[in-house]
C-alpha cells in the first residue's frame, strides 16, 4: 500500500504542471465566462454587475447578432456539404488502384493545408482580385462579359469565402483515404457480381462503412466555421455590408473593440449551445445512416 501511495504521489506531482495549467487556463476562464455572461462588466474598472439573463435577451433584438449567426449558419451547411463532397469525392477518384500518380495527387491536394492561414488569405485576395484575378481572367477567357466581384461583392463574398474553404481540404482527403483502406475489397467485389455500379457501391457500401471518419471531418469542419476569425478578418473585415460578419468575428468585436466583455461571453456560451445541437443531429443522422 505505502509503495503505491509514493506511486501515486510521485505521478500526481509529475502531471501536476499540467494539472495546474487546465485549472488556471481552461476551467477558470470557462467559469470566469459565464459568471461575465450574467452580468455588466467593466473592462477598464473591473466593476461587476449583476445583471442575470440580460445579455441573452439582448441577442434576441440584436440585429447584428442575427447577420453575424445566419452568415455562420449559412456557411455550415453549405460551405461544409460542398468541402465534404469535394474531400470524398477526390478520395474515391485517388483510392483507385488503377489510377497513376496517386502519391503525386496526394502532396498536391494536401499542400494547401501547409499553407500559413494569413499567406492563404492573401492569396485568395490576389485570385479573388475583380480586376486582374486569376479566377475572373479565367472566367473572361472563356466569354464572361461580367464576372463576379468576389469579395466585393455582397452576393458573393460567402461563396468566395467557402471557395476558399474547399480549395484546403487536402487534410479531410488524407482522412477519407485512410477510412477508405478498411474498406473490404471483397464486399465491392460481390456487388459487382450482382451488377450493383459504381453510385450503388458508394452509397451502401463506401459510405455506411466510413460514416465515423466523415462524422470526424464533418463535426471538426463544423466547429472550425463556428470559429472563423483570421479569415474574414483579414480578407474583408466582415464587409462588404457585414456579409462576412461571422460569429467569432463579431464576438471578437464586442470583446475587444466594443468592450462588450459581458455580451461576448455570453455570446460564446449562445456559440457552445448551437454546435452541441448540430454536432448531437450530425451524430444521430450519420448513426443511423451507417446502420442502415
Amino acid at each position: 500500500m505505502k509503495s503505491q501511495r509514493r506511486e501515486l504521489i510521485a505521478g500526481l506531482l509529475f502531471i501536476s504542471p499540467w494539472i495546474i495549467g487546465f485549472l488556471a487556463f481552461t476551467i477558470y476562464p470557462i467559469i470566469q465566462s459565464f459568471r461575465y455572461s450574467l452580468s455588466d462588466y467593466n473592462v477598464f474598472t473591473g466593476v461587476f454587475t449583476f445583471a442575470g439573463l440580460k445579455n441573452y435577451q439582448t441577442m434576441l433584438t440584436d440585429r447584428t447578432f442575427q447577420i453575424s449567426l445566419t452568415n455562420t449558419l449559412y456557411t455550415v451547411f453549405v460551405g461544409v456539404t460542398a468541402s465534404t463532397v469535394v474531400a470524398l469525392a477526390l478520395a474515391l477518384l485517388m483510392d483507385n488502384k488503377r489510377l497513376k500518380g496517386q502519391s503525386i495527387f496526394r502532396v498536391v491536394f494536401f499542400i494547401p493545408t501547409l499553407m500559413p492561414l494569413i499567406i492563404s488569405c492573401i492569396l485568395w485576395m490576389w485570385i479573388l482580385q475583380p480586376d486582374y484575378g486569376l479566377i475572373n481572367s479565367l472566367l473572361r477567357l472563356f466569354g464572361a462579359t461580367n464576372p463576379p466581384g468576389w469579395l466585393s461583392s455582397p452576393v458573393w463574398a460567402k461563396p468566395a469565402m467557402i471557395l476558399m474553404m474547399v480549395w484546403g481540404c487536402g487534410g479531410s482527403i488524407i482522412i477519407y483515404l485512410a477510412g477508405l483502406q478498411d474498406v473490404p475489397q471483397s464486399l465491392y467485389e460481390s456487388a459487382s457480381l450482382d451488377g450493383a455500379n459504381f453510385m450503388q457501391r458508394t452509397f451502401h457500401i463506401t459510405i455506411p462503412i466510413i460514416a465515423p471518419v466523415m462524422l470526424y471531418n464533418v463535426v471538426t469542419a463544423v466547429i472550425g466555421v463556428f470559429q472563423w476569425f483570421a479569415e474574414p478578418q483579414v480578407m474583408t473585415q466582415g464587409g462588404p455590408n457585414q456579409s462576412t460578419l461571422f460569429y467569432s468575428l463579431y464576438l471578437y468585436q464586442n470583446a475587444f473593440q466594443f468592450n462588450k466583455m459581458s455580451y461576448a461571453s455570453a455570446m460564446a456560451w449562445v456559440l457552445l449551445v448551437i454546435c452541441l445541437i448540430i454536432i448531437f443531429f450530425l451524430f444521430k443522422g450519420l448513426n443511423r445512416f451507417s446502420d442502415n
